[in-house]
């Protein structure tokens, strides 16, 4: 059995407030895009443990002996989800630490694959738990995250080209995060502004990463590139995704986005670059 695990793009993020947990509750409109690592699963026999390996150029980002494939694994055998062990090998082509959601949609995809997507709420919570957060995410391919536990499908779904950029600046969420200083206020968009492609693009050129700013100061290189990203034409605006430093720019025509690639490849050489869309 081989499953796709697609990565995630924050088309939006706002800090509202810090929890006693020590944690943050965050809100996001997110979608699911077409670049994604492939699981190769297997079933083993008269064994007590699972083989996990990883392929791929992000292969060395990768703690080989405490990852999401190996925790969900082990968390979905502790709630009697599965009873089995099993090979998996995961060809990674979503970068690693980069806001883009690998780990957390390795992890979703085996659960959505074991549970066909029905799944107690009570468990899917203690799951999230131990996982993180983000795992609500790749439940729906375009969704409005209101809080940590609350993630919703948006109703109009909206096909757009993004120009995917990894400047190779690894970037530790946990750290991005302990260096938030101010919140946003929670806001709630309406289901008119969200079902019209013309509204919905003008919310999220209106719009932020509350982490980005915070980046930008770790990494002087990410600023400039969002400018140029931003000054292609086609291009409605260039982000960094989740806690970074990955970065995007949304297009509605491929081939402007294209375009684009081109030029930003041969400026920025040893960055990564990848063309997506919305699935």
């Amino acid at each position: 059995m081989v499953l796709k695990s697609y990565a995630k793009i924050n088309l939006t993020l706002s800090v509202n407030k810090k929890l006693k947990s020590g944690l943050h509750s965050i809100q996001s409109i997110y979608c699911l895009i077409d670049l994604h690592d492939k699981i190769s699963l297997k079933k083993i026999k008269n064994k007590n443990f699972d083989q996990v390996s990883f392929a791929g150029p992000f292969l060395k980002d990768i703690n080989k002996s405490n990852n999401s494939i190996k925790n969900v694994l082990n968390l979905m055998r502790k709630n009697k989800i599965i009873n089995d062990y099993y090979s998996v090998k995961v060809n990674k082509k979503i970068p690693v630490f980069a806001g883009f959601g690998g780990g957390s949609s390795n992890a979703a995809t085996l659960l959505k694959y074991f549970t066909k997507k029905s799944l107690n709420k009570k468990i899917l919570s203690k799951i999230t738990k131990e996982i993180g957060s983000d795992l609500r995410l790749f439940f729906h391919n375009q969704g409005y995250q209101k809080d940590l536990k609350s993630v919703f499908r948006l109703k109009k779904k909206h096909k757009f080209h993004f120009l995917l950029i990894f400047p190779m600046k690894r970037s530790s969420t946990k750290k991005v995060y302990s260096k938030v200083k101010n919140y946003s206020k929670l806001k709630k968009p309406t289901n008119r502004i969200l079902a019209s492609r013309n509204n919905f693009i003008n919310l999220l050129v209106n719009s932020k990463n509350d982490l980005q700013s915070i980046v930008e100061k770790q990494h002087k290189i990410l600023k400039k590139l969002l400018h140029n990203l931003s000054e292609f034409k086609g291009c409605h605006y260039s982000r960094m995704t989740g806690s970074g430093s990955a970065c995007y720019g949304l297009f509605v025509n491929k081939n402007s986005s294209l375009v684009a690639l081109k030029k930003l490849r041969k400026k920025y050489p040893k960055f990564w670059f990848s063309i997506a869309k919305t699935i």
